[in-house]
């Protein structure tokens, strides 16, 4: 049986669009035939070094440079998938990861020299100044993509804090990319602002959507407030992606400014908007768009469009076109449950992790873990993302991860981490220690400091005599934020 395919897409937008915009930064533009052609001659570059290898992953640590973008595509026209390492995770963190894969190539920007010092003499760190000084090789040009293909992982911690690497195929990048079009719509003229990190599924999308649509995509390497409203007011920008701490700020520094009429989508991600916030963005006439969306589905996979932003205030909105959703409830309809996903934007399953895949899909559903209830007009409200998960200015902390780090410190007996407020992030982890004698505050950072990437790291430590726990032994989290949030502990040795 021959699986599905597609032709090539840069291939195939560089022959429908040579002379559209595809790709700018405030330095370089390129249009979709330039993109192509220094695509290809990078591919031959990276061939010369990847053309022995038999495994099928590539890994990549990336930064929003337009380099990286040119990388991005040169490493699916050899045919190879592409592993994003998060280049804010920790040593011990990047090293499971590159041993989980069992990388043999790992493509680095050339800031992240120090950062990956670590590596071995059977894994090949290729920086980018190394790539881009190798001789060219040439390699036959794939005419087209098979769908079921892994083009992309991505790992996510999940609720048990250990890390899975999701698989996402040339399938589920498609599918995403035409159900956010079916909802959103494409002009010959959007251009999508991306200052959110190439390395997670909300920036990755984008570039895949930009070939697909044949959509310039205006690229920051860095969440530069000023700049970006700057664009925004322009009329060059027509949709952003953002977390609502990113859309907080820039509405603090336009003041009284309005942005172009052009600008028509902010779609905003990384959990519920805060009321306050949507309607600042009402009275500003900023049109937001809610979402719902993981990993594991390729980017959004639930939209709530502007005009329900007020009237369905923490809902995030109907399922994309090719999507489907249900509640998984004893109690029936409109009830909370947990929240189940299926359609073809969700991933076939983790990398190597059976236990997990068997547990996680469900004759073609997805259980997300999250808990939620759809009401009668059929619109999703999500209660508690994935049980206690901790959203930190748009970065997801999953507190089993951290206390699995806290635990294999010395000196402590036991751990409990939780979310509590932030002004600035949303959400920032807080941990609860049962220690045993000499430990200190200062030896907890040290340890988190060499084992967890800095979003990650409790920004609050609190010493206890014991944790609450149920009959069962199982850590109640949400007792110690309820005890957090009433002042019954303080932030005190």
């Amino acid at each position: 049986m021959t699986t599905q395919q597609l032709p090539n897409w840069l291939k195939q937008r560089a022959f429908l669009t040579p002379d559209r915009m595809a790709l700018s930064n405030g330095d370089v533009e390129y249009t979709f035939k330039e993109l192509w052609m220094k695509a290809i001659s990078i591919a031959e570059q990276l061939h010369t070094i990847v053309q022995s290898s038999t495994h099928p992953f590539v890994g990549l640590m990336i930064k929003n440079k337009v380099e990286s973008v040119l990388l991005v595509h040169a490493i699916q026209q050899l045919g190879f998938t592409t592993v994003l390492l998060n280049n804010k995770l920790s040593e011990n963190e990047l090293s499971f990861q590159i041993r989980d894969m069992a990388l043999a190539t790992v493509l680095y920007d050339d800031d992240f020299e120090g950062k990956l010092s670590f590596l071995g003499d059977d894994v090949d760190g290729v920086s980018f100044s190394r790539l881009f000084n190798t001789s060219p090789t040439r390699f036959e040009v794939k005419d087209h993509f098979h769908l079921d293909q892994a083009c992309s992982v991505m790992y996510t911690s999940g609720t048990t804090g250990a890390p899975k690497g999701v698989l996402q195929s040339y399938g589920n990048h498609w599918w995403s990319a035409i159900g956010s079009s079916l909802n959103l719509g494409i002009n010959e003229n959007d251009t999508w602002l991306c200052s959110v990190p190439l390395f997670h599924i909300s920036g990755y999308s984008i570039l895949m959507r930009s070939v697909i649509y044949g959509m310039n995509v205006r690229l920051f390497e860095s969440f530069d407030v000023e700049g970006i409203n700057k664009e925004l007011m322009s009329g060059k920008v027509t949709i952003m992606s953002v977390v609502s701490n990113m859309l907080s700020r820039l509405l603090r520094d336009m003041g009284d400014e309005t942005y172009h009429p052009s600008f028509r989508c902010m779609l905003l991600g990384g959990g519920p908007a805060p009321l306050p916030l949507l309607e600042m963005c009402k009275e500003k006439g900023v049109p937001v768009f809610q979402t719902y969306g993981m990993t594991e589905t390729a980017s959004q996979i639930v939209t709530l469009s502007p005009e329900y932003s007020i009237s369905k205030l923490g809902s995030a909105g109907k399922p994309l076109f090719p999507s489907e959703l249900k509640i998984q409830s004893e109690e029936g309809a409109h009830q909370e449950g947990e929240i189940l996903v299926k359609g073809p934007n969700v991933t076939s399953g983790y990398y190597r992790r059976e236990e997990a895949n068997a547990k996680s899909f469900e004759s073609g559903w997805f259980h997300t873990g999250d808990i939620g209830y759809v009401d009668e007009e059929g619109f999703l409200f999500v209660l508690d993302r994935r049980s206690d998960l901790i959203i930190s200015g748009g970065e997801n902390v999953y507190p089993a991860e951290i206390e699995s780090v806290l635990l294999s410190c010395e000196g402590v007996e036991d751990a409990g981490v939780t979310g509590i407020a932030s002004d600035e992030w949303g959400q920032v982890p807080c941990a609860f220690i049962v220690k045993k004698d000499h430990l200190t505050k200062e030896d907890v950072i040290k340890h988190c400091s060499q084992n967890l990437a800095s979003y990650k790291r409790p920004k609050k430590i609190i010493f206890m005599d014991e944790l609450p726990r149920n009959a069962s032994n199982k850590l109640l989290r949400r007792v110690l934020r309820d005890q957090w949030e009433k002042g019954m502990v303080a932030d005190e040795d």
